[in-house]
């Protein structure tokens, strides 16, 4: 069963067609009935991500997806307008939500249609969030809210509007009415309501046709159809995700000057979006001031494009003639239509004047070149960005038809030689104002661990992602037992790379714990009181090991795998209940042992002597007394010599079969009982007295705890093992830790081993390999843009880190990170000139944007439609997310010593 999700693509899904349903349900739930019905989920990498459940959920409950108001009224359920696909809902087909609804009940129902998206890559999208508009009747000034899908027709829009105001068509006329002014006619019935860039929460205007009597229109002039008496202020109150509402204060009434047959110049003009575009580009003293309205959850959008047009060498580019480097006939861009929109839109946020602007025609040029901005779904701004660069360049590539350049090797020449023809490569393909000031190169360094084969290859980045320290590395507790039954189980945590392996988590554990030159450990995760699986792949990735999953660690000689391994389970005695199998492993204590004995040594003495041996350490004080006289505790751990094992009247346990009649009667001095069973618990058979033989090379026996057994041993110390990580620990200190922009610098840098689903394939060894890699930055651009990984994602979990990140404003000196440098040279520096801000958490986030009018020498605070001047020692704040730097002059020339800013030093070092 495919289950699509909201705002993407449905290709891989078969059958499916225009108009079909999908239903809505809360994330929470669905997850709840998949481990319920042992629809256990896996990952990219195939590994289980949570266990399966064992009560049946309640009732579907999609509550929390919904505004209160509208969970029990008549009317359709309004969704919040903060929720993630994935995190806070999923899609499923109507057959799926039927079925489930008919088993559990429960509720809103919250159906979705299926829209035909894209003609190109026949692609369908879920319309989770169809327009919402507000149908002003200006004949009685009445207003009401209509749904509708922004991909419907304007015909079908006549449609609705006719029905529910009982008019006919060819007596109306509907307006886009955006922030109440007129902006054109809906007259284009074949267009979509997207194309006509109507958006989420706005106006739209029924008329009478001034020829119907039955106009009760009221205008200042007949003849001006501009001259529409206000209706008063928008009363919308749209919170966006989760920050300032679209209403804060500021004037929203913008008057156009265009009409819809305007024969205004087509690089100009743009009464879409209600704006007197200034013609020539002139700035006067309040130029760079004008904020950007919201259109519905675009604060993402509005921060970027502030970022991006106070970028200097942005602003002269699309403030002259730009036009003749636009290319039509590049397939990987939209024929200059965004590149067109960009400039209006640059163009009218520097033009005379501090009145915000509606990017609406931009905002629908976007979403023709990036699909996945459609709608009306929060999104991050930084994916946008690139998108949005990505998408400029190929609109404004100078080269028009690209060569193919075969790719080749270094063959042993110096990196100087070969990175230039890499970057001379790049420019005969791609050629623009973007790759001009926003392209460096980067240096990829590739080292086989089997032959140390070496890969050198250069390759050019727009932009870097600098991880936080604090998400390079993480803590991992790990409870140490000894196989040989010489010390308590110990916990111990250290701290290993995110994206390490387990050799890399062995080696810190064997630090830590001191691990003698002569024993090894053997890692395991233990799930419901046994062991759910060994960690033996040396190169498997610790992203494998979830925060909540309990990790043990054996320590065994060196060569144990060459034994036999023995695990030892325990269980709470219930000598003569009878009880279902499934009931058995309810009843598992404590935590698995394992040791391991000779292979030709398995007999019953055998057994019985290896786990008297690691129960050694939990032998209560008090039971070193008559009544276990006969266990002889030596160097060499518990003897057997002397015992006679028999059963005990353990022939009333169900499932316990014996084949001696030797073995149904236990000496009283044996402190405890055994029994061959499975890797579950589940079976219990009797061991025997010459052989034994487990699957493979494990021998899997289980220990029956009674009260006598709880007297002679203590079990405290492996009841309750801690997990990986537990949420909360050392939290304090979190809060309080702040990195430099350097440090994340050098965790982008440092070396470190490939993800297993990144595998390199070595051309020495001719097989895949986890090759370690190395980054260096051979090539800086102009402008230098810096994104900070704030976000982590998993298939179950998404976080946001708030570390404040200390960055300079000024003088970034960037020597020590470039290669490409000689003496003499002048150092790279660069100054901070914008910042785009997240504030909040994932759903319920909000975007801004800190930009500098460079001439002025002054910050602005750029949050949606208002715009407001800030102090620069405001600007470093623990929002800061994605940072613009442009190169400057730098005052002095390389040499050995690099200049230290004080600022950056981290507020934590000592």
């Amino acid at each position: 069963m495919t289950i699509p999700s909201a705002e993407g693509f449905l290709q891989a899904e078969e059958n499916v067609k225009d108009g079909d349903l999908r239903y809505l349900v809360s994330q929470s739930w669905w997850m709840e009935w998949q481990r319920y019905v042992g629809l256990v989920s896996c990952d990219e990498n195939g590994t289980e991500q949570l266990p399966q459940a064992t009560t049946r959920p309640g009732q579907i409950d999609n509550s929390k997806l919904v505004s209160a108001e509208t969970i029990s009224g008549n009317e359709e359920p309004e969704l919040q307008r903060t929720l993630i696909d994935g995190k806070d809902y999923t899609l499923v087909p109507q057959q799926v939500w039927r079925k489930l609804f008919q088993w559990y009940k429960g509720g809103p129902e919250i159906p979705r249609k299926v829209i035909f998206d894209s003609p190109t890559h026949k692609a369908y999208i879920v319309d989770v969030y169809p327009l919402c508009l507000k149908l002003i009747d200006g004949r009685e000034y009445s207003e009401q809210n209509i749904r509708i899908s922004r991909k419907a027709k304007i015909h079908e829009l006549y449609l609705v509007v006719c029905s529910l105001m009982s008019v006919e068509q060819s007596e109306i006329v509907i307006w886009d009415y955006y922030q109440r002014s007129k902006s054109k006619k809906l007259t284009n019935l074949n267009e979509t309501l997207e194309e006509a860039q109507i958006n989420m929460d706005q106006e739209i205007l029924l008329e009478m046709k001034l020829d119907e009597s039955s106009s009760g229109f009221s205008s200042r002039s007949t003849n001006n159809e501009l001259a529409l008496i206000p209706l008063g202020p928008s009363t919308s109150s749209l919170s966006i995700a989760g920050g300032p509402t679209i209403s804060n204060g500021f004037s929203s009434g913008i008057g156009s000057s265009f009409s819809q047959d305007n024969s205004f110049s087509p690089l100009l003009k743009d009464s879409a979006d209600g704006y007197n575009s200034f013609s020539n580009g002139t700035k006067d003293d309040t130029h760079g001031l004008s904020g950007l309205h919201n259109l519905g959850n675009t604060c993402f959008m509005n921060s970027a494009i502030q970022s991006l047009v106070h970028t200097p060498p942005l602003v002269e580019y699309f403030l002259e003639d730009y036009t003749r480097e636009i290319n039509t006939e590049n397939p990987l861009g939209l024929q200059g239509e965004l590149a067109v929109a960009f400039g209006e839109l640059l163009r009218k946020l520097w033009s005379s004047g501090r009145t915000s602007v509606a990017p609406r025609a931009f905002k629908a040029k976007l979403s023709r070149f990036a699909p996945q901005f459609s709608g009306y779904n929060q999104h991050d701004s930084q994916e946008l960005l690139a998108f949005l660069l990505d998408g400029l360049h190929e609109d404004l590539n100078r080269v028009k038809k690209k060569p193919y350049i075969e790719a080749k090797d270094a063959d042993g020449r110096p990196d100087d030689e070969f990175a230039e023809e890499c970057w001379n490569n790049h420019k005969a393909r791609n050629d623009s104002i973007i790759v001009d000031k926003f392209q460096g190169q980067y240096k990829s360094t590739l080292v086989c661990p089997v032959c140390n084969k070496i890969s050198v290859t250069f390759d050019p980045f727009m932009y870097l992602s600098l991880p936080l320290p604090s998400t390079v590395t993480r803590m991992i507790t790990v409870t140490v037992f000894s196989g040989t039954g010489d010390a308590f189980p110990m916990p111990f945590t250290v701290t290993v790379q995110k994206n390490g392996n387990c050799r890399d988590l062995t080696k810190a554990l064997a630090d830590v714990c001191c691990l003698k030159s002569s024993d090894a450990l053997l890692l395991a995760e233990v799930y419901e009181r046994r062991i759910y699986r060994y960690l033996t792949n040396p190169i498997e990735g610790l992203h494998n090991i979830k925060d909540e999953d309990i990790l043990v660690a054996y320590r065994l000689p060196i060569g144990h795998e060459k034994h036999m391994r023995l695990e030892i389970l325990h269980r709470r005695a219930d000598r003569c209940a009878a009880e279902p199998q499934f009931n058995i492993n309810r009843k598992l204590i404590g935590c698995p042992f394992v040791t391991c004995i000779p292979n030709d040594s398995t007999g019953k003495s055998d057994i019985y002597a290896a786990v008297s041996a690691v129960l050694a350490p939990f032998v209560r004080a008090k039971a070193h007394g008559p009544d276990v006289s006969a266990v002889k505790l030596n160097g060499n751990g518990p003897s057997l010599d002397g015992i006679v094992l028999t059963d005990n009247g353990a022939t009333c346990e169900e499932g316990l079969s014996t084949s001696t009649g030797d073995d149904h009667a236990v000496d009283e001095h044996v402190p405890f009982q055994l029994s061959m069973t499975d890797e579950k618990g589940s079976v219990r058979n009797a061991i025997d007295a010459d052989s034994n033989r487990g699957l493979g090379i494990v021998i899997r026996v289980l220990m029956d705890w009674s009260d006598r057994e709880h007297e002679m041993y203590n079990i405290d110390y492996m009841d309750e093992l801690p997990e990986v990580f537990k949420h909360g620990f050392l939290s304090k200190k979190t809060r309080q830790e702040a990195v430099n922009l350097f440090s994340c610098l050098d965790a982008f840098l440092k070396e470190e081993p490939l993800g297993p689903d990144d595998m390199w394939y070595c051309p020495g060894c001719k097989e895949h390999r986890q090759a370690s890699k190395k980054l260096d930055l051979w090539r800086l651009p102009e402008i230098l843009v810096v994104h900070l990984k704030r976000f982590s994602y998993s298939r179950y979990m998404k976080n946001k880190l708030d570390t404040f990140v200390n960055f300079p404003i000024h003088d970034l000196n960037m020597s020590k990170y470039v290669k490409q440098m000689s003496r003499g040279d002048r150092q790279p520096m660069y100054e901070l000139y914008a910042v785009i801000n997240h504030y909040g958490g994932l759903g319920g986030g909000h975007y801004s944007a800190y930009a500098k009018l460079v001439e002025e020498d002054n910050w602005y605070h750029f949050d949606d439609s208002h715009v407001s001047s800030v102090n620069e020692d405001a600007i470093r704040t623990s929002a800061a997310y994605v940072l613009f730097y442009r190169r400057v002059r730098g005052s002095c020339t390389v040499s050995n010593g690099v200049p230290v800013d004080i600022e950056m030093v981290d507020s934590l070092e000592t």
